[in-house]
C-alpha cells in the first residue's frame, strides 16, 4: 500500500465518508486527485480493508459511503510502527527559482508574489481550522489534539514559506532600486 492509501484509511477511521468527502478532508495534508483516490478505495474494498454502502439522494446522484473494517484498522496500526521515510519535496517554485537567472526581474517578482499569496491563503485556512478546536481539547489524550498539532504544523510551514517569499522579494526589489539609481546617475 502507498502512503495515500494509509491516509485514506486514517480519515475513514475517524468517520465513514464518501470518496469525495475524503478527498476534501485529505487536501490540507496531502494533494490527491479523484483519479488517485477512487481506484485506491476500490482496491482497499477488494482487500476487505473497507466496506461501502450506497446512500440515495434526492436531486443529486447517489453516493457511496466507505467505512473502515477491523482489518483496515489493523493495517493502519501496523503502518504506525513502520519506519518513517525522509520527506519528499516536489515544489515547482524551487525549480523555477533555480532557473530565475533566465527571466527578467518583474517575472521573478511575479513568481514569488504568487507563492506568497498562496501561503497567505494557507495561513488563513489553517487559522480558521484552529479556531474550531476548543482550548480544552488541545491536550494529549483528546482526538482533537492530533488535529491541533497538524494544524499548527501547517501554520508553521506556511509562515516559513511566506517569510522566505518576503525575504526574496525584499532582495529583488532592493537590487532593482540600486540598478535604477545607478542608471539615473549615468
Amino acid at each position: 500500500m502507498n502512503t495515500l492509501s494509509y491516509g485514506l484509511l486514517a480519515f475513514l477511521a475517524r468517520e465513514p465518508s464518501s470518496g469525495y468527502d475524503v478527498m476534501l478532508k485529505i487536501q490540507p495534508f496531502w494533494q490527491a486527485k479523484h483519479s488517485q483516490i477512487y481506484p485506491l478505495l476500490a482496491q482497499m474494498e477488494e482487500k476487505e480493508l473497507l466496506t461501502s454502502h450506497w446512500v440515495k439522494q434526492s436531486e443529486k446522484p447517489d453516493k457511496k459511503i466507505y467505512s473502515i473494517t477491523d482489518s483496515g484498522i489493523r493495517k493502519l496500526k501496523e503502518w504506525m510502527y513502520m519506519p518513517l521515510p525522509d520527506p519528499v519535496t516536489r515544489d515547482e517554485l524551487s525549480m523555477k527559482t533555480f532557473c530565475m537567472w533566465l527571466t527578467d526581474r518583474d517575472n521573478a517578482i511575479e513568481i514569488v508574489e504568487t507563492r506568497k499569496t498562496y501561503f497567505t491563503r494557507r495561513l488563513d485556512f489553517f487559522n480558521k481550522m484552529l479556531t474550531s478546536i476548543p482550548e480544552e481539547k488541545r491536550t494529549f489524550g483528546n482526538r482533537e489534539f492530533y488535529d491541533y498539532i497538524l494544524i499548527k504544523k501547517g501554520i508553521f510551514n506556511a509562515t516559513a514559506g511566506k517569510d522566505w517569499c518576503e525575504w526574496v522579494l525584499v532582495m529583488l526589489r532592493e537590487q532593482q532600486i540600486k540598478e535604477t539609481s545607478a542608471q539615473t546617475v549615468n
